[in-house]
Formats: C-alpha cells, structure tokens, sequence
C-alpha cells in the first residue's frame, strides 16, 4: 500500500505493524501528530490509548504497561522528554522495554517549535541518573520513521531496553510517499513479567538494590547486554565514500542535504562523500574511522552547536582533523551553503 504520510503519522503506523497495543502520551509540538494518530489507530487494533496529565505521567504508564509484557511507546519534544529522564532511568534499570519517540524542536527551556538536533546529549549520553544507555535509532526519511519504529520494538524487546527513535522536527514533518506491507508480528515470550497469574506471582520488576554488591552486579549485568548491542546492532551509510578525500557525517534531515552537497562538490573536482550513522548509541565508531581512513579531513554538520561531532572525533582519535559546522534554532542550512562553507574550508587548506 502507497501513501502520502506525514513522519510523525508514519511513526504510529510502524508502532502498530510491529504489535504495539498500548500509547501513553501528552501533546507537544512538532510531535503532536503522533499522539493524535495513536488516539485513532491504537483503539482499531484492540489496543489502547491515554492522554496523560503530564509527560510525567505518561512515562510511568509505559513503566506499567512495560511490566505487563505489553509493546508500548510513547513520544514527545525536548521539553517533555526533560520531564521523562527519571522514567527513562527506572524503566533502563528495571530492563522494561518500550519505545519513545523524541521528534526534535530547538531548545534549551521552551525554546521554538523549529527543526534542531539539540537533544543528542540527552538522548544518546543518558539523560536520566545512573549508568545505563538508550537505544538510538535515527530516520532520515518518512519511510525509515515507519521501519526504523519497527525496529526499535524489536530491539528493545531482544536486549530489554528502552530505544529511543531520534529525529529533528523537519522529517516529523515532513510529507512524502510511504510503503507499507504486511508482516506477521511475534513479539518473544516474557516469562518475566508481572501479569497477575500464578506461574509470575514470583516475578519481581525493580531498580532498587540496596546492597552495594547487588547494585554492583546489576550494573554488569546491564553493561554485558550493552557490549553485545554494540558488537551486533550499529547501522550506517555511505555515500560516494570509496575515494573520498573529504568526508561529511550528518544524521537526520542533514544527511540527506549532505547528499546533494557530495554531488555538488564532486562536480566541482572535490572528492566528498558522506557517512551517516543511523544507530547513534550504539555509534558506529569503528564503521566510521575505516570509512574515514582513506581521507584527509572530516566536515561534521549538525542541527546544534556541536554534539554528535565529540563523537565523531572519539571514533577517529585524532588521526585528521575534524571541522564542524552547525546551525540551530530552528534554521536549517541550504546545501548551498554548507557547499559554500565545504569550499571555503577546502581552499584553506590548499592555500
């Protein structure tokens, strides 16, 4: 089936294709249109929703429905997944998981309702107290917003975490053709939830342990489960990266402006190309120093001051430089002027 789908409306239709029956959430722009659609299709499906008082609220629902064995999400703005870091904390230490879309407006405090990629700090570095990771799946595309949400239940259901699906506003936005197929959902056996029947009375949901050994080994425990998701579960792209002397490395709505910049670079005799991490915890570090290791410098462009480029130059360690360029809120680069930005950087280095 083809549709016409806002990202944000391509969000709920993954969530239900991948069995999702429960939607707790509170409205904020540019994620709006997520709880609205939820409203609409969760009840057509046999499942629920509820308007919660506050993103609070909503948070801790999801730790409840989570504990039930139930596939659950819920979505916001910067603001609200502010006020959702606590549950956020409790649901990765009680190994709940659940799925919470975070569609990007610029910040900090309220800030606007415009396009930003301020929130990887507190996305990908945690957010919440404690030592714990979401996982970060980011879509480019109105397409991936649908796929990638699939994804993200699976995977929060294999490592029992909660996954984060991470896009600024403009792709929550954004309209465009979408593919949706059919497929047969089978979410895995819980045989450690709470449900209330007798063969789970003894199933104990919890964060608190409150012996310092208990707390240390709980704490290693979730650290294996983290290193096997980053041996397994980090996704990227390349573009005209084979023969690259400049690399560009972007996520989101910037990466697909990066493309074009490529093609505008190539066609002025500058060898660019463009890596684009999709999972952003765990990073593709290891993908993006061998897709880097044949070029001379790496240009970073993001939608904020500069967050996702540490991580860049952690993966590279030091071996070339590491430029950056950002713009932020709520303004978003023509690739014209992230070309113009490249070629002034380029001439230089050449001077």
């Amino acid at each position: 089936m083809r549709q016409l789908c806002k990202g944000n409306v391509a969000v709920v239709k993954g969530a239900v294709l991948a069995g999702c029956r429960a939607f707790y959430g509170y409205p904020i722009t540019p994620a709006s249109e997520i709880a609205e659609y939820a409203a609409l299709y969760l009840p057509q499906v046999g499942g629920t929703f509820v308007q919660a008082e506050s993103e609070i609220g909503s948070i801790n629902m999801v730790y409840g429905a989570a504990s039930a064995g139930l596939r659950v999400m819920t979505a916001s703005s910067g603001p609200g997944i502010s006020l959702m870091q606590e549950g956020l904390s409790y649901l990765a230490s009680a190994q709940l998981p659940c799925v919470i879309a975070d569609v990007m407006r610029a910040g900090p405090g309220l800030g606007n309702i415009g396009p930003e990629q301020g929130d990887y700090f507190q996305i990908v570095k945690g957010g919440g107290h404690g030592n714990y990771h979401n996982i970060v799946l980011a879509p480019a595309c109105v397409h991936e917003m649908c796929d990638l949400t699939v994804l993200a239940f699976d995977l929060a259901d294999k490592y029992r975490n909660p996954t984060v699906v991470l896009v600024d506003g403009f792709v929550g936005q954004m309209m465009e053709p979408l593919e949706i197929e059919d497929r047969e959902v089978a979410p895995p056996e819980k045989p450690w939830i709470v449900d209330g029947t007798p063969e789970k009375r003894h199933n104990l949901i919890t964060s608190i342990y409150l012996e310092p050994d208990l707390m240390e080994a709980h704490i290693r425990r979730l650290e294996e489960k983290y290193r096997q998701c980053r041996l397994t579960e980090t996704r990227y792209e390349v573009y005209q990266a084979a023969d690259a002397e400049l690399l560009l490395v972007g996520y989101g709505i910037v990466s697909r402006l990066l493309r074009t910049v490529v093609d505008m670079a190539r066609a002025h005799g500058i060898r660019a190309g463009l890596f684009r991490p999709i999972t952003l915890w765990p990073y593709p570090s290891e993908a993006l120093a061998q897709t880097a290791a044949g070029t001379s410098r790496i240009l970073v462009v993001e939608l904020s001051n500069g967050q996702m480029v540490e991580d860049v130059r952690l993966a590279v360690k030091d071996r070339l430089p590491v430029d950056f360029y950002g713009r932020f809120g709520g303004v978003v680069p023509s690739a014209e002027e992230i070309y113009a930005e490249l070629a002034q950087r380029v001439a230089a280095v050449t001077v």
